[in-house]
């Protein structure tokens, strides 16, 4: 796509749900935000109109969420909790997820890991994902959970909050819990931004904080938290390295319910340190130290490409190994209950 007044090509993202579908010649609006920011994640342009063909009005139809509220391309749909909703009353009568095992993580790209250490320990589990609002608001901008939910790895997708483009909508992460377990079945729940995060360098200022928050409405409907942390051996930057200050706010600040925490059995020195690091987080949360043998061979198996921060597993093993391996913990406690 050629910008005008330019030579300069770009790559452009249209939500074709929202804009309708570009076909070649096609002159478009353009938001380069994240072209101008140089984003790592999200660096396209993102189609706004098309102006000289609008797409023709959504069919009328039951539905009253709105969704990236008060924005030009703010989306109407059908919240499984909203009463013109087939599952309203299911979630109106529902008061707690029975246990089920809900692993949290800061960051969109733990979610192929954790899916990885699950299928490991128990293939065939049934696995929702509840994508907050930190992100991406439209589901539709992650490639891997589409990809994970054509492998057969993720069962469905719930988005909640300002989030859209799930499987189902939700209106709150407590009632995206409830939707997974009482909708769609989910054994498993795994409980995540999308794709992006937004963090200033402050202890509270990133939107992995939701992570904590995600803790505390897991334990308010009874379901059992698996904190996963955010690990890494390859971030340059000191408060990242090892375990990071991220995981250290989430889940010490800001979780006031208790979790189980995954500290993995990476090997080394640097495993130590990750394990001494964890070693607060113990004085609010039970500490589960986990096994990470044949998790590697899980994760080069996923039919997606891993990566964060822009750093692959080859570059960062130790994140993928963490997340995996509150996978596989979450897996052990849904075997040791059926």
């Amino acid at each position: 796509m050629t910008l005008e007044g330019t030579r300069e090509g770009c790559r452009a993202l249209a939500y074709t749900s929202l804009v309708g579908l570009p076909r070649p010649g096609d002159r478009v609006l353009l938001n380069t935000n994240a072209l101008a920011l140089g984003l790592g994640t999200g660096g396209y342009a993102l189609v706004v109109a098309i102006p000289d063909r609008l797409p023709p009005d959504p069919p009328r139809g039951p539905g009253h969420l709105v969704k990236a509220r008060y924005t030009p391309l703010q989306a109407t749909v059908l919240g499984a909790d909203e009463q013109d909703s087939p599952h309203h009353a299911v979630l109106r009568d529902a008061d707690g997820i029975e246990a089920m095992p809900v692993v949290t993580a800061d960051l969109h790209s733990a979610l192929p890991a954790i899916l990885a250490g699950i299928e490991r320990e128990r293939p065939g589990s049934r696995v929702v994902y509840v994508m907050l609002d930190g992100g991406a608001l439209p589901a539709w901008f992650s490639r891997s959970a589409a990809e994970l939910r054509s492998s057969g790895r993720l069962t469905a997708t719930v988005t909640v909050g300002q989030a859209f483009g799930g499987d189902l909508e939700a209106v709150t992460t407590h009632t995206g819990l409830l939707a997974a377990r009482h909708i769609l079945g989910a054994e498993i729940t795994v409980v995540a931004q999308g794709p992006g995060n937004l963090g200033t360098g402050t202890p509270w200022g990133f939107s992995g904080v939701s992570t904590g928050e995600a803790v505390n409405a897991a334990a308010v409907l009874g379901g059992r938290p698996v904190a996963s942390l955010r690990v890494s051996e390859g971030d340059a930057r000191e408060r990242h390295h090892g375990l990071s200050h991220h995981s250290l706010t989430a889940y010490g600040r800001v979780a006031l319910a208790r979790a189980e925490v995954v500290v993995p059995r990476l090997p080394g020195e640097f495993g130590e340190r990750v394990r001494a690091q964890a070693a607060v987080l113990g004085e609010r949360h039970t500490l589960v130290e986990v096994d990470v043998e044949g998790l590697e061979e899980a994760l080069l198996e996923l039919p997606v490409r891993l990566s964060t921060m822009g750093r692959g597993l080859a570059e960062d093993r130790a994140y993928f190994l963490t997340a995996a391996a509150a996978g596989r913990h979450a897996a052990r406690l849904l075997a040791a209950t059926t």
